[in-house]
């Protein structure tokens, strides 16, 4: 049984694959640049469980090097998880160059690399947002992606195409799975749960762009990785899933539900939205759940008493 390349080893999502892979007796092999997106110290507690595993190495270095990937392609490598990149809508909208550079280059390196070495199956982590302000919801697979509105969601398309191309010319077995909204312990402090828990808890205001009325499919993080391993062992020939929790949550509501589970009152700055925003995401599921076995089922109640119970013990 050959190893399994995760990049992104010290992210958010790839720390929770890598432990879970561990689990699951899988030998990994961790690969992260600790980049200065947030704290590389956080990065390196996520990843600080694993570390002392007899069957998990971690490589420091850059998905975009290619030298640096061809050392992780040693031995044998059975699947190559590629998580790592240049996440957020508004940093792209600052630095296109590097988050088109990262994505899209990154993701070609590591497919070529492992095309290279013969590697039977390659995961790509893509996003909800490629789906842009699609009318049509839920959201499927076979829906129209070509109108992105902001470079992240144009790079994670982009690195799709990368991936079928692969998959045609050479044979390869490529799955894409379009993340929507995760969260959870070690959620990166970016996002909006992370960030509304850390300023209520302090009595800080929060920063609500537009109405409220905008809406996300939060997917919790354990719910993310099962559908992860089950594309694992079904990836064959070129598929593109929805893993998502297929239950949106308007803003005001899911203010309302970390205001109820922290016991505080939220002050709201009000600002106008943001350019690159969508105004919703729904995931239709049910290709996931037919071909994968995917079903979800962390109510977002739970979800969000886990994670501000970790949340609370981080700040200690």
């Amino acid at each position: 049984m050959g190893a399994i390349i995760v990049t992104g080893a010290a992210g958010f999502i790839g720390s929770h694959l890598c432990e879970r892979l561990l689990a699951l007796g899988k030998t990994v092999i961790g690969f992260d640049n600790f980049d200065d997106f947030y704290d590389p110290q956080i990065k390196r507690s996520n990843i600080s469980k694993c570390l002392d595993h007899k069957s998990f190495a971690m490589h420091e270095g850059d998905v975009r090097d290619k030298d640096a990937v061809a050392k992780l392609f040693t031995g044998d490598i059975e699947t190559v998880v590629h998580l790592a990149a240049r996440a957020g809508v508004r940093p792209s909208i600052v630095e296109p160059h590097r988050c088109q550079d990262v994505n899209v280059g990154g993701t070609t390196v590591m497919i070529e690399a492992a095309r290279n070495a013969k590697c039977p199956k390659f995961i790509l982590a893509s996003s909800s947002s490629v789906y842009g302000n699609n009318k049509k919801i839920p959201f499927a697979e076979n829906d129209n992606v070509d109108f992105p509105i902001s470079p992240y969601a144009a790079s994670k398309k982009s690195a799709e195409l990368m991936a079928h191309t692969y998959a045609h010319l050479f044979d390869m077995n490529v799955t894409c799975l379009r993340f929507f909204t995760v969260y959870g312990p070690r959620q990166r402090p970016d996002l909006a749960i992370h960030k509304f828990t850390k300023l209520i808890e302090s009595g800080e205001p929060i920063p609500v762009f537009g109405d409220g009325s905008t809406s996300r499919d939060y997917t919790y993080i354990d719910d993310i990785i099962d559908g992860v391993i089950r594309s694992i062992e079904k990836c064959n020939g070129h598929k593109i899933y929805n893993l998502g929790e297929s239950q949106p949550i308007r803003l005001d509501e899911l203010i309302a539900a970390i205001e109820k589970a922290l016991g505080k009152q939220p002050v709201i700055n009000r600002l106008p939205n943001q350019p690159g925003d969508v105004d919703r995401t729904f995931a239709d599921i049910s290709l996931a759940k037919k071909e994968l076995g995917y079903n979800p089922s962390t109510h977002i109640d739970k979800g969000l008493a886990t994670f501000i119970e970790w949340f609370r013990i981080q700040q200690k």
